[in-house]
């Protein structure tokens, strides 16, 4: 089996084209698909994502956790952020979370057309590459960026989950495209010190000048969790690894 498994910068990159019918993982390390990993790991039901305050407004039901950032602060009036810390069990046991960041959540909109949209992050980066090999798609890794632009940690995310993928004994040929060949040597040259990596990229600063760098630390932890948030009619649910 060949399987084509190609990088994508950043949201404004993407088309149509590279998505549909693709299994696409949308990475956003800083911080929304580890945020979402997270709730989810401690016992949320559904994340819904959107891509406006207003929409997240809207959408908004009793018994809903609305959370969600706007240039790294928590929009007001909402019950929780954009950290992966403040999605505890506490908040998140079998709830439905709405969010809206302002990039993560705008980038798995732009891959709703995609055969399968699975959120991706460091945090589970082997589990990613286990689900998206045994779909058996070709697949893209939409690296969000930040507002359009290139972010480094995402695309070093990308490389170890293609890292992953290709040292499976299941994955017969991988095929990727340029930056792809990038992403895999930039994981291949951090990977034994991702957490610094991070912390050097434009993102992880503007996160510790904020205060933020317990959010970075944790980010860049990899391999914590075992279940991908898979979009289903718009929620993410987890999808768990049977043991």
């Amino acid at each position: 089996m060949q399987l084509q498994v190609d990088v994508i910068a950043s949201i404004g990159e993407a088309r149509a084209v590279d998505l549909n019918q693709h299994t696409v993982i949308v990475i956003d390390v800083l911080r929304a698909t580890s945020t979402i990993i997270t709730a989810l790991a401690n016992g949320a039901a559904s994340v819904l994502p959107v891509e406006t305050v207003g929409q997240a407004r809207q959408q908004y039901a009793e018994g809903d956790v609305l959370g969600g950032e706007r240039f790294c602060k928590k929009i007001a009036g909402f019950d929780l952020g954009n950290s992966p810390h403040e999605y505890t069990s506490s908040w998140c046991l079998n709830k439905r979370i709405v969010l809206t960041t302002s990039n993560g959540t705008r980038a798995i909109q732009k891959a709703v057309r995609a055969e399968h949209v699975l959120a991706g992050a460091f945090l589970n980066a082997s589990a990613c590459a286990r689900l998206a090999l045994s779909l058996r798609r070709n697949v893209a890794l939409l690296c969000t960026g930040t507002q359009d632009a290139f972010a480094f940690e995402d695309a070093l995310c990308a490389g170890m989950i293609l890292h992953e993928m290709m040292s499976d004994h299941r994955a017969g040929t991988i095929v990727t495209n340029d930056l792809g060949m990038l992403a895999l040597s930039a994981y291949k040259q951090h990977k034994g010190h991702i957490h610094d990596a991070v912390r050097q990229c434009s993102s992880g600063k503007r996160l510790l000048k904020l205060g933020f760098s317990d959010d970075v630390e944790y980010c860049s932890l990899t391999n914590q969790v075992h279940l991908v948030p898979t979009l289903h009619e718009h929620l993410l649910i987890p999808h768990r690894e049977s043991s």
